[in-house]
């Protein structure tokens, strides 16, 4: 079976977030981390080349392709950050939740599993981390480490 083509990296995390340029979207990234962090417990690992997940499981797809993902994460993109939020991907019960707490978020875009922000200021930070904690509560009941 062919692999996913985003893998695990050995890229240290901090020095990528180090080198995010400009200097808001780096202390932004690093405000990021140490929310994903707190909410999984979880050591953060580059996922490509600029992808830092928390966490991993396996899955198969319906077409029998298995892939390891990380259960959540982030990339500090140039334009927008984006969150990958598997939980209310998986799960329909905690994607209508997320419906909910978007509407609270503040400005935001949205894509099939990710949430796009362009800078911190324009969301609820406590509204973020209510949707991360959601979504690793239901990725981890439905992929159990």
């Amino acid at each position: 079976m062919a692999e996913a083509k985003t893998q695990p990296t050995d890229i240290d995390p901090q020095e990528f977030l180090a080198a995010v340029e400009p200097s808001r979207k780096r202390e932004e990234a690093q405000a990021l981390d140490a929310l994903f962090r707190r909410v999984t417990g979880e050591q953060p690992k580059m996922w490509g080349p600029s992808i830092i997940g928390y966490g991993s499981y396996r899955t198969t797809y319906a077409s029998g392709r298995e892939v390891e993902w990380m259960r959540t994460g982030f990339s500090p993109r140039k334009a927008k950050h984006s969150l990958y939020l598997m939980g209310g991907y998986c799960d329909p019960e905690t994607g209508a939740k997320h419906a909910d707490a978007l509407e609270r978020l503040g400005k935001h875009a949205r894509g099939k599993s990710c949430l796009y922000v362009n800078k911190l200021a324009d969301i609820d930070l406590a509204v973020l981390e209510d949707m991360i904690r959601a979504d690793w509560a239901e990725i981890n009941r439905r992929y159990p480490a």
